[in-house]
């Protein structure tokens, strides 16, 4: 039998060149499983961004929607107010939409206040609430934060307090505590009270007598003096919504 010879013009390459095409073969098999595996790693890493990213921003609107109830208060204690404040009250309910926007809650443990601050001192607002007065700093800005309420409502408690008494009051920047410094009754036009001043200080107004029957003729006033801050952490918040009066 004749040995069998390769035709010219065949295919079939020398043992070199097969391994050669294999190789290269290997290679770019090598290199599609490294990119499909890179693919597969960026993916998992930006899944664990974007989870992360979302447990972040869960996390934060959880801890706003803390803060935003932490302004707010329960119905206040209503057995010392007279007939006339409860029953504005109760209509002030229905106008709410009218009213100032929260700037905060001032909470007095000494006497039973805690109590929104509004925006403003518009006969309506003083209903549902005790006003920042216009003119004077707003909370978290240093100065001198005037607010005003009535005597036969949210501020008949005033009369209990002593110089050295604390005051709080939260914003959904944080808490600033004072200490009351004095205790005044003045003329209604004694408006130097609510000016301006170097350090962060708190100035309740409310009229007198508190019992007066009509219009009272003068006003009382406490001034407090700003000892400390504190910024929202979930640890104070938690504390402090344990500690507040409102809280169950």
């Amino acid at each position: 039998m004749k040995a069998m010879k390769q035709k010219p013009g065949s295919t079939q390459g020398a043992p070199g060149e097969r391994s050669g095409l294999s190789r290269s073969w290997r290679w770019v098999l090598v290199e599609t499983i490294l990119v499909v595996v890179g693919l597969v790693c960026i993916g998992i890493y930006l899944s664990a961004c974007a989870q992360r990213s979302m447990g972040q921003k869960s996390e934060s609107d959880s801890f706003n929607h803390q803060l935003a109830s932490l302004i707010q208060t329960q119905d206040p204690d209503q057995s010392e107010w007279s007939s006339t404040r409860i029953e504005r009250f109760a209509e002030s309910q229905q106008l709410a939409d009218t009213t100032g926007s929260a700037v905060g809650r001032l909470v007095i443990e000494k006497a039973d206040v805690e109590v929104m601050v509004l925006d403003g001192t518009s006969d309506i607002t003083l209903d549902q609430g005790v006003g920042l007065i216009e003119g004077t700093a707003r909370p978290d800005e240093g100065g001198n934060v005037g607010i005003a309420g009535h005597r036969d409502s949210f501020f008949r408690g005033l009369r209990h307090l002593s110089p050295g008494d604390e005051i709080e009051l939260a914003t959904l920047k944080g808490l600033t505590r004072y200490q009351i410094s004095e205790i005044l009754v003045v003329e209604p036009e004694y408006v130097q009270v609510l000016d301006p001043t170097p350090d962060s200080s708190l100035t309740l107004v409310t009229c007198y007598p508190f019992y007066h029957i009509g219009s009272a003729p003068l006003r009382y006033i406490v001034r407090a003096e700003e000892t400390g801050f504190e910024e929202w952490t979930p640890v104070r918040l938690a504390r402090f919504s344990t500690d507040s009066p409102s809280a169950p």
